[in-house]
C-alpha cells in the first residue's frame, strides 16, 4: 500500500490507492486520474457539448465539497456520475428555456477540438440520434449501454426506481431502433 502523504506519481501501474487511508486531496487526486476522462464522454453523451469540462470540473468540485459525507470513498464514481447526469440535464433545460426566448439562426453546431477527438464519425452518428431522446431516456441508455452500469446502479445514479429505469430503457431503444432503420432506408 502506497502511505497515504505519497504524492500520485509514487503509484506504480499496478498499484491502488487504498482511499479510506488517504487524505482528500490525494484520493481526490488519484480518482480524477481515473474517471475524468470517462466522465467528460458521459457528459458528451448526455447532450453538455461545450460546456463537458466545465460540468466534470464541477462534479469533481461538489465531490471535494461533500468528501466527509461519503459513505465510503469508493463511492466517488457512483456519486461524480449522479452530479454529471444531474448538471447535464440542469444545462439542457436551461438551454431549453434560452432558446425560447431568443431568436437563433439554424447554424450547424460548431464542436471542440476535444469533442471531435472523443467521437469518431459514426459515434456522432449515434450521439445525433441520442439527442433526439428525452434526458431521462438518454441518460439510462448511456449509463447503461456505454458504463456498463446494472438496473440499480442506474436507479441509484439517477435517483429515479428500477422500474422507471427498465421503462426509459425500453422506449429509448424502441426510439432509436425505429430511427436507425429509418436511416438505413
Amino acid at each position: 500500500m502506497v502511505p497515504p502523504t505519497a504524492p500520485l506519481e509514487a503509484l506504480d501501474e499496478g498499484a491502488t490507492l487504498d482511499l479510506r487511508d488517504a487524505d482528500r486531496e490525494v484520493a481526490i487526486a488519484h480518482i480524477f486520474d481515473q474517471h475524468y476522462t470517462r466522465l467528460l464522454r458521459l457528459a458528451v453523451l448526455l447532450g453538455a457539448e461545450q460546456d463537458a469540462e466545465d460540468l466534470v470540473s464541477e462534479a469533481f468540485y461538489q465531490l471535494h465539497r461533500r468528501w466527509e459525507k461519503l459513505q465510503t470513498p469508493e463511492a466517488a464514481a457512483s456519486y461524480l456520475r449522479s452530479i454529471v447526469c444531474n448538471l447535464a440535464r440542469m444545462r439542457i433545460r436551461r438551454i431549453k428555456v434560452i432558446r425560447r426566448h431568443t431568436y437563433q439562426v439554424p447554424d450547424e453546431l460548431v464542436r471542440s477540438a476535444e469533442q471531435q477527438v472523443l467521437l469518431n464519425h459514426d459515434q456522432r452518428e449515434l450521439v445525433a440520434a441520442l439527442r433526439t431522446l428525452s434526458s431521462r431516456q438518454r441518460q439510462v441508455l448511456v449509463l447503461k449501454y456505454w458504463l456498463d452500469l446494472k438496473e440499480t446502479e442506474i436507479a441509484e445514479t439517477m435517483k429515479i426506481s428500477v422500474g422507471a429505469v427498465k421503462s426509459h430503457t425500453a422506449r429509448g431503444m424502441a426510439k432509436l431502433t425505429g430511427l436507425v432503420k429509418g436511416a438505413d432506408r
